[in-house]
């Protein structure tokens, strides 16, 4: 390395300051790395400043979904990439993919995952809301019955009007767990009313192990469920996942390593082997 292409320690201390004032985490530091290929010829002067603003929108994106986990309740950090479509090949890869890049969220529509327990539903969910709080979005999980709670503690406090202004507000909100547990009819109505105003104004994910025809008596009311599916439809992506489930595959692989005979060791012989008269 030549002084001529070496970078002098004044430009470095200049660049140094810049990406401080611009609040550029990332590219400060990556500065030094960066620099030392570009002078020794490894980098051209463009996939140096890419370098740099790539370091920088990866520890952006690094803290914005460490933020969206606090605010959101993300129970866990799930991908797209982690799923295993060859193992749910119901699962349409492309739909999937269609809606990673959230245009559901922009044209306010909502995603229902249907399915038996452990095919990924969640998985789906969370991963969808994982793309939505990388791209700035505000996000909210919660369990159907968690949620039910809240509005109910809310009603009883004479909060409820606020606290589903509140849920209204955030650009996607995946609700989980439609089915497990019996619903009363004032949750119902309750979640009737929140369905009904983010109907149109904000996107929401909802996962169920019911088919929409067993709705009524999940929500203990047949016209209530037939007038909550009609909102949820009408601008809706349906995922059906009809499949094995992965935790019962994970319990499948554990119990067969744990009932597997222990190694022989090398050379020995059992007993029968070594007295043929047996």
């Amino acid at each position: 390395m030549t002084r001529a292409h070496a970078t002098s320690a004044s430009l470095r201390d200049r660049l140094r300051a810049q990406l401080a004032d611009l609040k550029m985490p990332g590219a400060l530091e990556a500065l030094d790395d960066v620099l030392r290929r570009s002078d020794a010829g490894e980098l051209s002067a463009p996939t140096a400043i890419e370098q740099l603003l790539g370091a920088h929108i990866t520890l952006r994106n690094a803290r914005r979904l460490q933020t969206a986990m606090r605010s959101a309740r993300l129970p866990a950090i799930k991908t797209l990439a982690d799923f295993d479509f060859s193992f749910q090949p119901s699962v349409k890869r492309e739909q999937l993919e269609s809606l990673h890049t959230l245009g559901f969220i922009e044209r306010k529509e909502n995603v229902v995952l249907l399915g038996p327990p452990g095919v990924g539903k969640t998985h789906l969910a969370l991963s969808l809301a994982v793309a939505a709080a990388e791209s700035g979005r505000r996000v909210y999980f919660t369990t159907l019955a968690d949620l039910l709670h809240s509005l109910e503690d809310a009603q009883a406090a004479g909060r409820l009007l606020p606290r589903i202004r509140t849920l209204v507000f955030p650009s996607l909100m995946i609700i989980d767990e439609i089915g497990y547990l019996p619903i009363t009819r004032n949750g119902a109505m309750l979640f009737f009313q929140l369905m009904s105003r983010r109907y149109e104004h904000a996107s929401t994910v909802l996962t169920s192990n019911k088919g929409f025809e067993e709705w009524g008596e999940v929500f203990g009311d047949e016209l209530m469920a037939a007038a909550l599916i009609d909102r949820l439809v009408h601008h809706c992506h349906i995922v059906n996942i009809r499949g094995n489930s992965f935790r019962l595959r994970q319990h499948a692989e554990l119990a067969r390593r744990l009932h597997q005979p222990p190694p022989q060791p090398a050379g020995r012989r059992s007993r029968r082997q070594e007295d043929p008269a047996e």
